[in-house]
């Protein structure tokens, strides 16, 4: 009976190639509706944020299941072959390694598999172990490969390697041999050309709808930044009617939206555009999704009219997107954004309420540290705050504007460290923190002033690490950076490098800003005695010092013209935690 069965199974070599070139279109046919599920995929929420990698545990589950589904639709559409199946299984369990990683591929794998092996045949077995193999090469890719998604070359590359590793294993684990070689010898080209392919093609749609929605977000971001620029003057005053007033009529001169709208937690400051008649400041009370978001201090959609939640029975409002407004971890207000049309927010649409209202939070942060500082009791602390002014942010505003279309990840990343610096600013202004604190500060301004100057600025760091538990008035180093790039860099025509050197001498810590600057003659010009009002943050920053450990510490200046200027601070370890200048 085998040798009936290994007769019926010999084909001709022409034979073979005319199977081969049937089979090669066939499992391409078959290819194509992997192709548009790759596509439906990659225009759903959750899957955009799969691929770019803020993965959650329900995440890694959808995965699986998703694809785990895909690869069994792959069996289901392949090609009878004796007692086995052509098919484009593997499409969906590289894929799922590709995104999610050796373990998900696995798993994906084993789904796939596992359903292959229960279906029965003399390659269950073979089928089975080499769909978990192939899950686990496409999770490796992912985990050493450092660009996400992956490439659709490597993409390709894996998935010809993967149908070789399939087709060894069913010449190793399927019995006979004789007709397992057979098998091989008929699906060994289409499968291994088909699927590479597909792999190749499933990776390179989901980059495709990942860059256009980049373009969407950089764009958005771009408007917001525009906005946020124009909003400046009037947020700096703080969230009120008039603030709020010009906010809004700004919004609605530079965009599509046809009403928008700004609250604070207990009712409307500003409404600008359609139905302004009965959703004008007091003529309305904070509709149920304003609360929710006031509540739950996040951004919540309405794609109907009802789930707006006018009162109005002929308003014509039919969508809306509302954000939250937050300063210092408090939602204090809300941003509305109107259509007179269902089902009108869109990607776009949040992608800029989101970048919108980050900025608005950033501004109205700006106004408490202005609140702040005017309650400050130390003179010196108030000169201080005058340094965090509207033009370094107006400055880094259009640094991150120029970044959006180019680079949207380095001005993602950017705005991430200027609300940092602020908050910062806001929170440690007057307390002694350790000095790791105060340098992760100094290197979000850094990095700031980096993607100002490109490669007119170079920076390097040399650091005691077991110096960084000490603690540090805050806003002490930065002000010294600050003035060696202001005023010691910038004027040279070239540029120039700052060096940062912490060390211990003694029992004290030394922190040294070195620049090759343009330098000064500190014998006519001294900042450390008063001499001129653009060096007012040295003065302050020693003046703190020997106020809080005695005229042995400070700073001392040694500067030469053409050459440079080095700025020593000098003060004692100490562990003092969460205390405050003054207190």
């Amino acid at each position: 009976m085998r040798q009936g069965l290994f007769r019926d199974t010999l084909i001709s070599i022409e034979e073979v190639k005319h199977v081969d070139i049937s089979l090669l279109f066939e499992l391409m046919e078959r290819m194509s509706l992997a192709a548009v599920m790759a596509f439906v995929l990659s225009q759903t929420t959750i899957f955009r944020r799969i691929v770019y990698r803020q993965l959650i545990w329900r995440d890694r589950i959808f995965i699986i299941v998703v694809f785990g589904a895909i690869g069994i639709f792959g069996t289901y559409a392949g090609i009878p072959i004796y007692d086995a199946l052509a098919n484009i299984r593997v499409i969906g369990v590289m894929a799922a390694g590709f995104i999610g990683g050796p373990v998900v591929g696995m798993a994906t794998g084993l789904i796939a598999g596992g359903h292959r092996y229960l279906l029965g045949g003399f390659t269950a077995l073979s089928c089975a172990i080499s769909s978990v193999c192939e899950g686990l090469l496409a999770g490796l890719v992912h985990h050493f490969l450092p660009r996400k998604p992956v490439p659709w070359w490597i993409a390709f590359l894996s998935g010809f390697m993967g149908e070789v590793i399939q087709m060894g294993i069913i010449l190793v684990v399927a019995k006979p041999y004789d007709v397992a070689r057979s098998l091989v010898n008929q699906i060994a080209i289409p499968m291994t050309v088909v699927n590479a392919f597909g792999v190749a093609i499933f990776m390179l749609i989901i980059k495709t709808a990942m860059d256009a929605q980049d373009k969407i977000g950089a764009e958005q971001s771009q408007k917001a930044l525009n906005i946020a620029a124009k909003t400046l003057p009037y947020l700096r005053r703080g969230l009120n009617a008039e603030s709020a007033q010009a906010t809004a009529q700004i919004i609605y001169d530079t965009t599509d939206y046809e009403a928008v709208a700004v609250t604070n937690s207990q009712e409307v400051l500003a409404y600008v555009g359609a139905e302004a008649g009965h959703h004008a400041p007091h003529l309305s009370e904070l509709t149920h999704i304003t609360r929710n978001v006031l509540t739950e201090g996040h951004m919540v959609i309405a794609q109907e009219k009802e789930q707006i939640g006018c009162s109005h029975p002929q308003c014509k409002l039919a969508s809306a997107v509302v954000v939250p407004l937050v300063q210092v971890n408090e939602v204090i207000g809300t941003l509305k954004l109107y259509y007179t049309t269902v089902e009108a927010i869109g990607q776009a649409d949040m992608v800029f309420a989101k970048g919108i209202a980050q900025l608005f939070s950033t501004q109205l942060e700006l106004t408490e540290i202005d609140r702040q500082a005017k309650l400050a009791s130390h003179s010196e602390l108030k000169a201080l705050y005058a340094q965090i002014n509207p033009h370094f942010l107006f400055n880094t505003l259009n640094t991150i504007t120029s970044l959006v279309r180019t680079q949207p990840d380095q001005a993602r990343e950017l705005l991430n460290k200027l609300a940092s610096m602020f908050r910062f600013t806001l929170h440690k202004t007057g307390q002694t923190i350790p000095i790791a604190e105060e340098l992760a500060q100094v290197a979000a301004y850094l990095a700031i002033e980096q993607a100002r100057h490109g490669d007119k600025l170079a920076v390097s760091m040399a650091v005691d690490q077991d110096l960084e538990r000490f603690f540090i008035p805050s806003l002490t180093i930065q002000p010294l950076v600050e003035n060696a790039i202001k005023h010691g860099l910038q004027p040279k025509e070239t540029g120039g490098e700052v060096r940062i050197k912490v060390q211990a001498v003694n029992k004290d810590i030394e922190i040294e800003i070195r620049d090759d600057g343009v330098g000064m003659d500190v014998i006519h010009f001294n900042p450390l005695q008063g001499a001129g009002r653009n060096c007012i943050g040295l003065l302050n920053v020693h003046e703190r010092l020997r106020g809080l450990y005695g005229k042995d510490y400070g700073l001392t200046i040694q500067s030469e013209l053409a050459v440079g200027t080095v700025v020593t601070m000098r003060f004692p370890q100490c562990m003092n935690k969460g205390g405050e200048e003054g207190a």
